[in-house]
């Protein structure tokens, strides 16, 4: 049966027995410990030093005083979660059977859900061209199939202006006062210019970026004359992929996109959970719980693994 056709009920009960499951015993139930820094409130200001982490330096404080301070919080028993969901019309590609949006939906009802359970609210912004739903914070299972809902009943879009997502995340800095914890969800197929608003966001909130990707965009494979579609303008293009040249330069391509946007996350301090069209979904958040893990390592004075210096 087609992914679409499923009830956001059938597709919660199944990833909770599949998904949640078994990330409840391998993470022993506490999702808490992948994030840190959220659900918090203010608390003092002390000098930085060396173990802190630099998303909490003030540096309003720090410019005035000449002396790097960071803030120091109290943890909130519960904390709010927000997703920030861009369904523009390229994140409605795929080139096996699963196409990037209902990846996006399988995550966001398991993170929800996994959140939801222990009390604590999830919100939601949309956006396809422009920032046209708000989902407030609210708890309970109910909610979170109503978000899935929401997510499975919106129509795909032939064609729409260029994505920008500067608008999303302007929009979530003045939905959201309270620090939070956010997950952007996106391919970040977009107009250049966003990565300054998500690193406003990121001195705010806990932002982790959820980029969503499909093979195929990364490298073509040898099938002769095809023809090419932009997902968002309609424009269209025969191209010649028996042609290794054309091979090459489209994943030279490729490659430098993938290094600018990574950069992009590390200069605005966000931690990136990249999922594939094909990817097993506990795994590659499995995939990220490490690399949390061991980024607290690094920042306490340890060293980072080589095969995760660029993840």
């Amino acid at each position: 049966m087609s992914e679409w056709a499923q009830t956001p009920e059938a597709i919660l009960r199944r990833l909770e027995w599949t998904v949640l499951r078994r990330l409840d015993g391998l993470l022993y139930g506490d999702y808490r410990t992948l994030f840190r820094g959220f659900g918090i409130d203010l608390a003092d200001l002390r000098e930085y030093q060396h173990h802190d982490d630099v998303r909490h330096i003030d540096w309003n404080v720090t410019a005035r005083l000449q002396t790097p301070y960071v803030r120091v919080y109290n943890e909130e028993r519960e904390l709010t979660a927000w997703f920030l969901l861009d369904l523009s019309p390229s994140v409605d590609f795929g080139s096996q059977k699963v196409k990037k949006r209902a990846v996006a939906t399988e995550l966001v009802a398991v993170l929800a859900r996994a959140f939801s359970r222990h009390g604590n609210r999830i919100g939601a912004l949309f956006y396809g061209g422009s920032v046209d739903t708000v989902i407030p914070a609210r708890t309970g299972r109910r909610h979170v199939l109503h978000i899935v809902h929401k997510m499975l009943s919106r129509p795909e879009l032939a064609r729409s202006a260029a994505t920008d997502l500067q608008q999303l995340l302007h929009s979530a800095y003045q939905v959201m006062p309270r620090r939070s914890l956010v997950f952007v969800v996106s391919d970040f197929i977009s107009l250049p210019g966003w990565e300054k608003p998500l690193a406003q966001l990121a001195r705010r909130h806990e932002v982790v970026a959820v980029r969503l990707y499909d093979r195929l965009e990364m490298e073509l494979p040898d099938l002769g004359l095809v023809v090419m579609q932009d997902a968002e303008t309609g424009d269209q293009v025969v191209v010649d992929t028996h042609d290794r040249r054309f091979r090459k330069r489209f994943a030279a391509v490729a490659e430098r996109r993938e290094a600018d946007v990574r950069a992009s996350f590390r200069k605005a301090g966000v931690d990136a959970l990249e999922l594939a069209t094909d990817d097993n979904l506990t795994d590659a958040i499995l995939r990220f719980a490490d690399l949390r893990k061991r980024r607290s390592q690094l920042a306490a004075g340890g060293s980072l693994p080589q095969h995760l210096e660029q993840a």
